[in-house]
Parts: C-alpha cells; structure tokens; sequence
C-alpha cells in the first residue's frame, strides 16, 4: 500500500519512535541545523549531498543531481537501510531541500519517504522537541540502488519542448522572477518562452502547509487541461523547489511528471531565447 508523500507533525508523533523511522533535516546550513533541530533528526545537505555543484552552471544548473555512488555514500552517513521509512524536513514548509530529497529517494526505490507538513516551525508549533545533539547513526550494510527513474529532461530536450505546443513546461518560480522584474540569485532574469508560471506557493494555503490532495487535485487539473505526465515538464532555478510541485502533484494522485534539473540556471547560461512580461 503505498503511503502518502505527506506527514503532519501529529501523525509522526505518533510514529517517531518506530525503530526503521530515519528522520531526516534536509538544508543549506549545517551551521543551522547544529544550532538546533528536531530531536533524533540527522542532516544532509543541499550542496554536499543532493547536488554535485559543477564548476560552470552552465553545465547542468546551479543543482545538478548526484552520482548515485555520492548518494549512497551520503545514505551511509546517516544510517539508511532499505527498509527505513524517511521523515523529511526543512525550515521553507518542503520548498527547500526536502521535497528535493523525496523526489531522489523515491526516484532511486525506496517506498517509504514523507515530507513533514509545514517543516520546521509547524512542528515545533505542534510541540515537537529540540536539541543541539547529534545523532550517532547506525553502522549498516552497504546499499545497492537503482539509478534515478524518475522522468527527467536534458538541456536538448527543453529547446525541443520550448517550440512544441504538445508539451506544457512549469515553472515554478515566484511570478517576478518568471516576469523577469529581478532576479536575485541567476544572472539573467526571465523565463523559458513559452513556459508557463505556478508558483509552488500555489501548493501551500495561508498557513504553510499543503492544501489537500482534493484541492490539489482539482487545481491542477484544472492547469494542466488534460495533458498526461509524459508532457508535462517541471523547473525552478535549479531543480530544487520544482521538486515541491512534482510532490505536491503525486500528493493529489498524478503521475509523476518530468523534471528539468538543469533549470532556469542552466538555460539561462546558454545564450538561449528568453522571454520576460515586462
């Protein structure tokens, strides 16, 4: 049976204690998490274990994935077994690392990984403890992954699709980033022609956390108008919070559509066609 990609903090309360639990703080600050973090929860990091950060952003975006042998090493590091049901968390309600972190390991074949609703703050809000100490991880055996199954797509393929009517490319970006008034964190600002905006804020109501699977559900059908997951094509900045649509979209019982890693940092760095609505 497969469970859902969401947990609230009172279900994992319930369950935390479960012996093949892994609770995981998914980040970009290790300085963070040291200072303090939900009780029994070990780290990994955005940059050092769910990335291998290229020399050139040009070449992959600013996040590319990971070899599979760098993240088995990085499972090694906090205790992974194939059995271990994961509990993520980060401190931006999953926008940040850990909708990033289920969608590589639900994509490589583990089946029980869920994303703690509301992150951080909603938990400590629901009264989970926390601490400055720091888990020892079990010594385990090593793991044998598949390479990620997940849908993805390449450079190539995104030019293709850009000129393609049949397919419908997401990003998901705040709306001044896509309109191209700024951009903070890419050198250029704009979006993909054709590429149309659903802020992954659009996944969250007014409390942070995730609207319902039947809200969900509804909305993107409504957005998508029938397209099936094979054209539907996801990106952010650098493939990190496009994760945060992709989970919210098998929340409300889609298929898994495709992930475009490089994203906006990797086109944009190519001296491709950009569109603003300026």
């Amino acid at each position: 049976m497969k469970i859902p990609p969401i947990i609230s903090p009172e279900e994992f309360s319930k369950i935390q204690n479960q012996e093949n639990i892994l609770l995981i703080n998914a980040g970009f600050s290790r300085e963070d998490y040291k200072k303090s973090h939900l009780e029994n929860a070990f780290y990994l990091d955005l940059n050092e274990d769910l990335a291998e950060i290229p020399a050139d952003a040009k070449n992959g975006g600013r996040h590319p994935l990971p070899t599979i042998e760098h993240f088995i090493t990085s499972l090694a590091k906090v205790g992974a077994e194939k059995d271990s049901h994961f509990i993520i968390y980060d401190d931006k309600g999953g926008a940040n690392s850990a909708a990033r972190l289920w969608w590589m390991l639900r994509s490589v074949g583990f089946h029980k990984v869920q994303v703690l609703n509301g992150g951080l703050q909603t938990a400590i809000n629901f009264g989970l403890k926390t601490t400055t100490e720091i888990p020892k991880a079990k010594k385990v055996e090593d793991l044998h992954l598949n390479e990620y199954q997940f849908p993805t797509k390449n450079l190539e393929e995104i030019k293709t699709a850009s000129i393609n009517e049949d397919k419908i490319i997401i990003d998901v970006r705040e709306k001044s980033r896509f309109d191209g008034e700024h951009e903070p964190i890419d050198l250029i600002a704009g979006h993909i022609p054709n590429a149309i905006n659903i802020p992954f804020s659009e996944n969250l109501d007014e409390n942070g956390l995730f609207k319902s699977p039947e809200i969900l559900k509804q909305q993107y059908t409504e957005l998508l108008k029938g397209r099936k997951y094979e054209e539907i094509i996801v990106h952010c900045g650098s493939g990190v919070t496009a994760c945060h649509t992709i989970l919210a979209m098998d929340y409300a019982g889609f298929e898994i559509p495709n992930l475009y890693v490089g994203s906006w940092s990797e086109w944009s760095r190519n001296y491709l066609p950009i569109a603003k609505n300026i």
